[in-house]
């Protein structure tokens, strides 16, 4: 199959690709690089240039690759920047991807998998959550993903569109050459990894003070490879299901000091440890019930217990310590 990748050069996005190709499908990754690495793009990928909203230039890679379905990645993620700046979030997460909705309407484009996630739940009322628990983000992330969530429902009812959206929740680990870079780096797993290979850096814990055991807010690890295969499984299954959501989830959470912990006991360093205030938009508790997916799609975790994925990470953090502008070989 011919398949669109926006937001191809990200973290998740990347991994994807590349499992796309392995699969041997033919896939065309289209990025602006706002955020994303041209040294996460695989051989065998086709690359664009391009911004999801330039209707123009989508319009043209659609039909001159004659692309049949969509993997769309392309969206800021941070939650604290976008506690800060909504607008930006609303502009490229809903408004760019309405552009992308009406160009594959145009070039008749009916499958589209859709990179959603936890932060439509907000505060969860029980844990593990399902995908019938209440829709309330408490972040302009969150909500822009849970905007576009609706109109796909709606484009389905107008245009025939067929989708799948994927609510997943804390991607980690790394996958031979692909893992993660962000700047700046705000998720758990490579700011520790940071802070062990740095001994003169200090790790900030975001509040200690919160309703769960240890006080640390608690997540749910998923391995960045079996993401990558959720999508796929997706991208198969949408002859037969449209219009549903699913949680990727591994269905079990630890505390920021468990992570600590784990990370501490994988690179056998000894991390400096601070207690900083609350970040705002974090929820206490994020955990899945990976239930539905296993049931309606076959998707059962393979890499995502929490020291495997703190190894992958490690083995890509040792040999890429300043990310992908240099490499070094692993200590």
């Amino acid at each position: 199959m011919n398949i669109l990748v926006t937001g191809a050069a990200g973290y998740v996005g990347s991994v994807c690709a590349s499992e796309l190709v392995n699969a041997r499908h033919s896939v065309v990754a289209f990025d602006n690089f706002s955020a994303g690495h041209r040294a996460a793009i695989v051989k065998r990928v086709k690359l664009i240039e391009g911004d999801i909203a330039d209707a123009a230039t989508v319009k043209r890679v659609c039909r001159k690759f004659r692309i049949e379905a969509v993997m769309h990645f392309a969206a800021k993620a941070l939650v604290d920047e976008s506690m800060r700046n909504p607008g930006l979030f609303y502009r490229n997460n809903v408004s760019g991807t309405i552009t992308l909705l009406d160009v594959l309407v145009e070039c008749g484009i009916q499958k589209l998998v859709f990179s959603s996630s936890a932060a439509v739940y907000g505060e969860p009322k029980e844990v593990p959550i399902t995908e019938e628990h209440p829709l309330t983000p408490i972040n302009p992330y969150g909500e822009t993903k849970l905007v576009i969530e609706r109109a796909l429902a709606w484009y389905q009812h107008a245009h025939g569109l067929r989708w799948v959206a994927l609510r997943y929740f804390n991607a980690a680990g790394a996958v031979g050459a692909l893992g993660e870079d962000h700047r700046p780096e705000t998720h758990l797993v490579p700011r520790l990894l940071d802070a062990a290979l740095n001994s003169d850096r200090t790790f900030h814990i975001y509040g200690d003070d919160y309703p769960t055991p240890d006080g640390t807010c608690v997540r749910d690890y998923v391995h960045v490879r079996d993401i990558a295969r959720a999508h796929i499984l997706a991208l198969r299954a949408l002859p037969r299901i449209r219009g549903a959501v699913f949680n990727v989830g591994h269905g079990e959470g630890f505390s920021v000091r468990e992570v600590v912990r784990g990370v501490e006991e994988v690179t056998r360093r000894t991390l400096r440890v601070e207690v900083s205030p609350r970040r705002a938009g974090d929820p206490a508790v994020l955990v899945a019930s990976p239930a539905k997916i296993s049931r309606d799609l076959g998707w059962k975790p393979r890499h995502s217990d929490l020291r495997g994925i703190i190894r992958s990470a490690w083995t890509w953090k040792t040999k890429h310590p300043d990310g992908y502008h240099r490499t070094r070989s692993a200590r």
